[in-house]
């Protein structure tokens, strides 16, 4: 699937993106504590959104990398898609 595609309240959303820029990690409070968040811009040739990464995924993924997204899910949050994997998804990265 090409990001173009991609858009809010989808499910089920497949697509392989190379990662642009990593925001700074922050610490959010959640129903399981406090966990650790950020966002990646990712990036083809159609178009980019944001990745969001928590906990474990942030330490596998770097600017550069080629990350794949499998079984993620689509939302939007102030005006931009954001795709995360979640506990039914798969994260895989392959640094350049």
């Amino acid at each position: 699937m090409k990001i173009s595609e991609i858009h809010p309240g989808m499910t089920s959303v497949n697509f392989k993106a190379k990662v642009k820029d990593i925001a700074p990690i922050r610490e959010v409070k959640t129903r399981y504590g406090k966990q650790k968040v950020t966002n990646a811009t990712v990036f083809d040739d159609s178009g980019e959104l944001k990745l969001t990464l928590w906990g474990k995924q942030i330490e596998k993924v770097k600017v550069g990398d080629i990350v794949e997204v499998i079984n993620g899910y689509v939302r939007e949050w102030n005006g931009e898609i954001q795709v995360s994997v979640g506990k039914m998804g798969e994260l895989k990265v392959n640094e350049m």
